[in-house]
């Protein structure tokens, strides 16, 4: 060794699992998580979705007893979506006091008391036609659709609802949700708005668990144009300026940029939905034996910590913390 040549040891701090933890500079809390659940009709409903291995459709009886575990594991959220019994071209049951989602948080209420409920507001699981609003001459008419999201805040809310997450990306729709919660006394009712989601590949085994591919075309008229980040920020800044609590990223890993440029501008909490497409190659690839899936998991979800993101909505949610892997 040449005692002339001088450098810094950055390894000193590597030597042990320990040292590594005492140095380390982000972290991922199971406090940080929101855990996807997918309600259908019927009872002892409880159907693995063939494209997401552990991500199961349940009936409205084992939703409450899967909320219950996710309570136990210290899980603090859930994001609910629903699946109708019957579709129509506007999506009633969105909107209906009966709808399955407002009698899944009822009967959530009943049994857990400190999980947090928050319920996607869209149509897409709901209409006949796969689009998120209601369709006129081939596309989806902004201004009736949001009056339509309003209506389904509002009844998610009256069911139990403790937050709601418009995922539409209809142009207003934040505004007319938070007027239509004040006028109806829900002004302590938080928006987490889906405020940047792109028009992205990595959604198709969403579409087999919320039962909600298009019937025709596709949603790039609504959601946004993946090459852009300057939109995103003006996404974002509109809904902030409308009554978001809460902003998100959606995707999240081929999004990190943007993450971290809506952390940078805003001091809003931000939030990313580590996507359905995003956990379906991880766990086809740990299945073939190429990676280590658990790990592979991790470094994912600090990566979209790391760019910035507050709150994670992913499907790893429950598997990891039980694991222990991520606390």
């Amino acid at each position: 060794m040449h005692k002339n040549i001088e450098f810094f040891r950055f390894r000193r701090l590597r030597k042990t699992e320990n040292l590594r933890k005492m140095v380390r500079e982000n972290f991922i809390r199971k406090e940080d998580l929101i855990y996807p659940l997918f309600v259908v009709p019927g009872k002892k409903v409880k159907k693995e979705v063939p494209s997401m291995p552990g991500v199961f459709q349940m009936s409205i009886d084992n939703i409450v007893k899967e909320c219950k575990e996710i309570e136990e594991l210290g899980i603090p959220a859930i994001i609910l979506f629903g699946i109708p019994e019957e579709k129509d071209e506007i999506g009633s049951d969105a909107m209906s006091d009966d709808g399955i989602v407002q009698r899944c948080i009822r009967e959530i209420k009943k049994e857990v008391k400190d999980l947090t409920v928050i319920t996607d507001v869209c149509f897409c699981e709901y209409t006949s036609h796969g689009h998120c609003g209601i369709v006129r001459n081939g596309d989806v008419d902004n201004d009736a659709t949001i009056e339509n999201l309003a209506k389904e805040a509002l009844s998610h809310v009256k069911a139990g609802a403790d937050m709601v997450a418009p995922s539409d990306m209809m142009d207003g729709r934040v505004k007319m949700i938070r007027e239509v919660l004040d006028e109806n006394g829900f002004t302590h009712i938080p928006i987490m708005a889906y405020s940047a989601k792109y028009a992205s590949s990595f959604y198709g085994p969403f579409r087999d668990a919320a039962q909600s591919a298009p019937q025709f075309g596709d949603r790039r008229t609504y959601q946004m144009d993946p090459p852009n980040l300057r939109e995103a920020i003006r996404e974002v800044e509109e809904d902030i300026k409308e009554g978001a609590d809460i902003v998100m990223v959606k995707p999240a890993l081929s999004y990190l940029d943007v993450i971290k440029t809506v952390r940078e501008k805003f001091n809003h909490p931000v939030a990313a939905y580590n996507v359905s497409g995003e956990y379906s190659m991880v766990k086809a690839a740990s299945k073939m034996g190429w990676i280590d899936g658990d790990r592979v998991a991790t470094e994912i979800l600090i990566s979209i910590k790391r760019a910035g993101a507050d709150l994670i909505l992913t499907y790893f949610a429950k598997e990891l913390v039980k694991k222990e892997i991520i606390l």
